[in-house]
């Protein structure tokens, strides 16, 4: 059975390899070499398979290039898009910046115009006492005046009454009664004089109160417009703020008591108002403008507590960012390994800047680090800018927000120039994007 099986399948491939022979003829004598349909279809098939598998490598190299360059190309614009975004994101800091100080200059202008509009009441509570008290004293002269034009009257009467029962009465009588009469009417007459002019100043009076009236409705509505403006600005000032601090994990409560401990000297234009002297309870403008200075306070102290953190970038010119926070594949060792802050990559002498303000704690070579520059600041938090090229600050020495402590550079352990940025709080590593990105919508 098995014969007649190999003998079947020899018939068949001998219609497509029919047996050869491979003669090899030497000097002394000649030899061949069978060669079998099943030997030449074996051979046929590993020669086939080897085609296949070259054919197959070589497209998957060719195809690897391909990705490996479509690769690159989605990387670069990729970088380009960032960039993009980058000096998007700058432009709208700086134009933050500038609505940050033209609020300041408009909340200052307010401030003043607060204290003209507080003047300008206390002076017209003072002439509206000084009119209030004229006006007793005028209806007073009045109610006296009118009492004696009475009693005048009621004189002149009993006279006349007197002279008609009395026909008989002397010479001497008659003269003294019209002297009387005299006397009574030209009382009579400075009498209503002064009447008249009693009733014209009461008139006037009335008209300066009325007037009086209606400047002061002016005044407060202006005061009310002035007191929205001033509620709406603090809302938009004060929020972002808010939102600031607690999208960087921080307590605004303690850390506002925090700023207040270290200013806690008292006057001058933030002291709440009084617009009464009489010790009355305070009116419903007054409760108003107090609540606009305490946002006042807070958002001074929004202000100071802002310089104290890292809320900036310590890179202001070009750069890539090239390695975030957190584990990363080694650039050295090629391990696994912690990478406690982020990269910024850019040529050698880019000027650096502080996020805060502080007080350098060191400025000097560190190991790994290089050229390293710590600064200490508020809060228990400290930052730490590694690789420069050249330090210019020294130790001991107290920066502010946006002062330029070095270059970049490519001291220490690194693989190319750039900065490495750490903010530590407590002495732990953290994030620095989160104070950066919190950043974004306010500076």
């Amino acid at each position: 059975m098995r014969t007649q099986l190999a003998i079947r399948i020899d018939s068949f491939l001998e219609r497509y390899f029919p047996e050869r022979r491979v003669f090899l003829r030497s000097d002394k004598d000649t030899r061949f070499i069978r060669l079998r349909p099943l030997v030449q279809l074996f051979a046929f098939s590993g020669a086939a398979l080897v085609v296949a598998w070259s054919i197959i490598a070589t497209a998957i190299l060719l195809m690897d290039s391909i990705g490996a360059g479509n690769f690159r190309e989605q990387a670069k614009r990729d970088q380009q898009t960032y960039q993009s975004r980058l000096n998007f994101i700058s432009v709208q800091r700086d134009t933050r910046a500038e609505e940050a100080l033209a609020a300041q200059e408009r909340f200052n202008s307010a401030l003043q115009q607060i204290s003209l509009m507080q003047s300008e009441l206390l002076a017209s509570e003072t002439r509206r006492r000084e009119m209030e008290t004229g006006i007793e004293i005028i209806q007073n002269t009045l109610r006296s005046a009118m009492n004696e034009r009475d009693d005048a009257r009621d004189q002149l009467a009993a006279i006349a009454q007197a002279q008609e029962n009395g026909g008989a009465v002397q010479v001497a009588g008659i003269n003294s009664n019209s002297n009387a009469l005299g006397l009574i009417t030209q009382a009579l007459a400075e009498t209503a004089a002064e009447r008249d002019k009693v009733v014209a100043d009461a008139q006037f009076a009335l008209n300066q109160a009325a007037e009086m009236e209606e400047r002061i409705a002016l005044m407060k509505d202006q005061n009310d417009q002035i007191f929205r403006q001033l509620e709406e600005a603090m809302t938009v000032s004060v929020k972002p703020l808010d939102r600031m601090f607690r999208a960087a994990g921080m307590n605004t409560d303690s850390l506002l008591k925090q700023v207040r401990r270290g200013y806690d000297g008292q006057g001058g234009a933030l002291t709440p108002l009084s617009f009464s002297t009489r010790g009355e309870e305070p009116s419903s403008a007054e409760r108003r403008a107090n609540r606009i200075i305490r946002e006042l306070d807070r958002l001074n102290l929004y202000r100071l507590a802002a310089s104290k953190a890292p809320f900036a970038n310590p890179v202001k010119a070009g750069y890539r960012f090239t390695s975030p926070y957190g584990y990363r594949r080694d650039p050295k060792t090629g391990g696994r390994r912690m990478h406690n802050g982020v990269d910024f990559a850019g040529p050698v002498g880019t000027p650096l800047y502080a996020t805060a303000d502080g007080i350098v704690t060191h400025a000097g070579w560190s190991s790994g680090y290089g050229r390293l520059v710590k600064i200490r600041h508020e809060f228990g938090i400290e930052t730490r800018y590694a690789h420069q090229n050249q330090i210019r600050v020294k130790v001991g020495q107290r920066v502010s927000r946006g002062q330029r402590i070095g270059d970049m550079g490519a001291s220490g352990r690194v693989t190319g120039p750039h900065l490495h940025y750490e903010v530590r709080v407590g002495g732990q590593a953290v994030n620095p994007m989160i104070y950066i990105k919190a950043a974004n919508d306010v500076f």
